[in-house]
């Protein structure tokens, strides 16, 4: 039996990202996996992407997030619910580092700068990440992940691949969504008193 330095997975991304590893069975094999759908992932993206936000778009209760100003964006700021379009520049903004997200999962090495960019994930849609007005509760992160899981692992079964090959790359991308999740979780517990 391994021992585990739990305090350690709060405190260290990188161990904490070892260990989920680990213990989902992420290896290299998954990662190479990964990197090796990029023919077939990265020209359906921009579909991923316009899937993923028809759905947030579609509730208010996730709409609601896209309204205050974006880190990063200087663009014109919608008014309410009521100006948020699809093609909104600040969804079109917000669309971008998705685009970015998925490009960087097939794009990357799996280093010690991967699992920072996704902890990054996780934190930015709180307000520890430095901006007050970005506080998407745990639930629509939640629901953010399920779609992304859902349209993401729907276009793999579509791709032209061996029966076996998709279904070893729709495990890689379900272990990988998984290890995100829990990379956006952390920066909702609260502290232990």
């Amino acid at each position: 039996m391994q021992t585990i330095d739990e305090p350690r997975l709060e405190a260290d991304s990188q161990y904490r990202y070892e260990y989920l590893a680990e213990f989902i069975g992420f290896g290299p094999d998954d990662v190479a996996l990964i990197q090796r759908s990029a023919q077939h992932l990265g020209p359906r993206i921009p579909q991923l992407v316009e899937q993923t936000y028809q759905k947030l778009l579609a509730y208010d209760a996730t709409a609601r997030h896209f309204v205050p100003k974006q880190s990063g964006f200087d663009g014109p700021q919608p008014a309410g619910l009521q100006e948020l379009t699809a093609e909104h520049p600040q969804i079109r903004f917000r669309k971008d580092h998705l685009n970015r997200y998925f490009m960087q999962l097939i794009g990357r090495a799996f280093d010690p700068k991967m699992v920072l960019y996704l902890d990054m994930v996780g934190k930015i849609h709180t307000p520890k990440a430095g901006n007050e007005q970005i506080d998407v509760p745990l639930v629509q992160m939640n629901a953010l992940m399920g779609v992304i899981s859902d349209v993401l692992l729907t276009s793999i079964s579509d791709w032209p691949l061996e029966p076996a090959v998709a279904l070893q790359t729709i495990r890689a991308f379900n272990k990988l969504l998984w290890i995100q999740n829990d990379f956006v979780n952390r920066h909702y517990q609260q502290a232990k008193p």
